[in-house]
C-alpha cells in the first residue's frame, strides 16, 4: 500500500500552514492509522517452516527420552524445578 501525499507551497503561505495543511491531508488518507495498526504484525510462517519445528522438537524429546533412560539427565519437574 503505497500512497503518496503531496503538497505544494502556494504563493506567499508561510511554513507552519503549509505542515497543517500536509498534516490534514496525512490524516484524510489514514496513512498513520494504517501503519500503526500493521506495526508489530509478523508473517505467518511457511508450512515448511513450521514442519521443521515440529521435527526438532519431536527429535529433541526423544533424545531427552532416550538419556532419561540412560540415568543420564534428570527429570525435570515443571512446577518446582528438578524432582528429588
Amino acid at each position: 500500500m503505497a500512497i503518496n501525499v503531496e503538497v505544494a507551497k502556494n504563493g506567499a503561505e508561510n511554513s507552519l500552514s503549509l505542515i497543517r495543511r500536509f498534516t490534514k491531508a496525512i490524516r484524510e488518507t489514514n496513512v498513520l492509522k494504517h501503519v500503526r495498526a500493521v506495526r508489530y504484525q509478523t508473517r505467518k510462517q511457511s508450512k515448511c517452516a513450521r514442519k521443521k519445528i515440529a521435527l526438532k522438537r519431536i527429535v529433541g524429546r526423544l533424545e531427552f527420552e532416550r538419556l532419561f533412560k540412560l540415568g543420564k539427565v534428570v527429570e525435570r519437574n515443571k512446577k518446582h524445578g528438578f524432582k528429588k
